[in-house]
């Protein structure tokens, strides 16, 4: 469930070594099936999460994750702005509800428009730049839309965020969603992330997704062989963009809230720390660090008032001794031992 090429091990560095000869046939089928195998864990996984809700949860930031990991992991741009995304998406979902009456299949797209319409501005601006003026360019529009939405207390709610947005059955044809089932509600939202999934693993199985990786290797190199890449990175932050934004949709409707902070910097900093603690540039990955973060933040925020300061520590020593995250570290060993 890897992006990396079979048969190849990452070493420490994050450059890649060769296995040996005639390793790796079970890392080739699984990366060959990722989709099934992705889906398979996320279907039993409401079943041994420790509650339903915070499956549902875990399910949405894995996607905001999976989003992010596109531009990060797959791009090689750091950015510090996607919490723009996440709110744009998480707003656009909730107005189209709040105020417009929109059915909630139709406020999902709404907010997945507005995201992706945010995210084609900031990548315009930003793209030009590289490096750590790239993050601190995004970091600085993300702020720059969250007073915006800050500011627009008509529709937005202001500093008290967005209330109201109860969704509590899904009519489609044929039948009715009860969400206020936890379990009807995370197989429901489960749907949109499986398409999303599956969609993002044929963009990475794409010559798209081939070039965005050659970019990330060596954007000097990928440019010499004829490749745009100033545009290529603009539509992989633009899809980013959508991908979070549609997890902000769903948020919004899982929660019946939007709080203004989905769209502060901190929101963004759990993105990066996500894509970091499940394996940068993997699969699976996002997953693993969305359910990792929220299992240490709900489980440390009932110990003590000073959670976020253990989780720093976590963060710190997983980025010390397991730089490639989680799941990135077990294909890595999977693939020294001939998998």
């Amino acid at each position: 469930m890897s992006a990396h090429a079979p048969g190849q091990a990452l070493a420490k560095g994050g450059a890649r070594t060769s296995a040996r000869p005639g390793s790796g046939r079970w890392l080739v089928l699984a990366s060959r099936h990722r989709v099934a195998l992705t889906l398979a864990f996320l279907l039993v996984f409401p079943w041994i999460a420790p509650y339903q809700a915070l499956a549902v949860n875990i399910l949405v930031l894995g996607l905001y994750a999976l989003g992010f990991n596109l531009l990060f992991g797959y791009t090689g741009l750091l950015s510090f702005g996607h919490a723009a995304f996440l709110g744009g998406g998480a707003y656009g979902s909730g107005i189209a509800i709040v105020h417009y009456g929109l059915h909630p299949a139709l406020a999902l797209v709404a907010g997945t428009l507005l995201a992706t319409l945010i995210a084609a501005i900031m990548g315009v601006l930003a793209i030009r730049t590289r490096g750590i003026y790239f993050a601190m360019t995004t970091l600085a529009l993300s702020m720059c839309v969250y007073y915006a939405f800050y500011r627009a207390e008509a529709f937005t709610g202001g500093e008290n965020g967005l209330r109201g947005i109860n969704v509590q059955s899904l009519a489609l044809p044929g039948f009715t969603l009860n969400l206020l089932d936890p379990m009807v509600k995370y197989y429901a939202v489960l749907a949109v992330v499986g398409a999303a999934v599956w969609l993002f693993s044929r963009l990475l199985s794409s010559p798209f997704g081939a070039a965005l990786e050659a970019i990330r290797e060596n954007e000097g190199r990928a440019q010499a062989c004829g490749y745009d890449v100033r545009r290529m990175k603009l539509v992989a932050f633009i899809l980013s963009g959508a991908l979070c934004g549609l997890a902000g949709a769903l948020q919004a409707i899982h929660l019946s809230i939007v709080p203004i902070e989905t769209m502060h910097y901190a929101t963004s900093g759990q993105a990066v720390m996500m894509a970091l603690l499940g394996g940068m540039g993997t699969f699976f990955g996002p997953f693993i660090g969305a359910a990792t973060f929220s299992l240490l933040q709900d489980g440390l925020a009932t110990l003590t008032s000073h959670w976020q300061l253990l989780v720093g520590a976590i963060f710190i020593a997983f980025v010390l001794f397991l730089p490639l995250g989680i799941w990135g570290e077990v294909l890595a060993r999977l693939r020294r031992a001939g998998w």
